[in-house]
C-alpha cells in the first residue's frame, strides 16, 4: 500500500522542484502534476511528486489518520497546526 503523505512547500526552485516540510523532514520533490502550488501550500506527495495541493484542514486530518498508526510514521508526528503556529 502507497501513501500519500501532506508536505509544506518551503521553497520552490528552478525546473519545478520545490523544497517541503514532510512530519519536520525536508524534502526536495517535483511540482510538474501542481504548478499552481506556492511558497507556504500543503501538498500530498507520493513517490517524490506533488500530486495535489490540499488545505491546511486535509492535511492535519491526514496527520491525524497517520498518528493512529505510528508504526507508519514514528511516534512523535508532530501536528501540521502546530508546526504553521511555531513558525
Amino acid at each position: 500500500m502507497c501513501l500519500a503523505i501532506p508536505a509544506k512547500v518551503t521553497e520552490l526552485k528552478e525546473n519545478r522542484l520545490a523544497t517541503v516540510d514532510i512530519l519536520g523532514v525536508t524534502r526536495d520533490i517535483a511540482l510538474d502534476l501542481t504548478p499552481q502550488a506556492g511558497v507556504g501550500d500543503f501538498v500530498l506527495v507520493h513517490a517524490g511528486f506533488a500530486i495535489e495541493v490540499v488545505d491546511p484542514d486535509y492535511a492535519q486530518e491526514t496527520i491525524d489518520l497517520i498518528k493512529q498508526f505510528p508504526e507508519l510514521a514514528g511516534e512523535d508526528i508532530p501536528d501540521v497546526v502546530e508546526t504553521e503556529a511555531a513558525r
